[in-house]
């Protein structure tokens, strides 16, 4: 199984400044990058929206983990911040 995170409210994905300073932490890495670089995939990002649950939430966020079975394919979809994640399977296609 794979952890996606992903914003499940209006305003945006972010992290706190203490989710930054756990996930940078757990990397070991220094603290000059942008959390919105972070692949939603990367298993440090669900661990520290694990373990820090709503301490995680930037100023506009309420972080979610969904878990996908391994080699599903994804999309995040966005509206004015609010994500969704939806599965090849979940996705009405149209063919022309």
């Amino acid at each position: 199984m794979t952890k996606i995170v992903y914003n499940n409210c209006y305003g945006g994905f972010g992290l706190s400044e203490k989710a930054v300073l756990h996930y940078a932490k757990l990397k070991g890495i220094t603290c000059t990058f942008n959390d919105t670089d972070i692949a939603r995939d990367d298993s440090i990002l669900a661990q520290v929206v694990e373990e820090l649950g709503p301490k995680a939430n930037g100023a506009h966020a309420c972080l979610c983990i969904r878990e996908l079975e391994s080699g599903t394919k994804y999309i995040i979809d966005e509206d004015d911040g609010m994500e969704s994640i939806l599965t090849d399977d979940e996705l009405d296609w149209k063919i022309a």
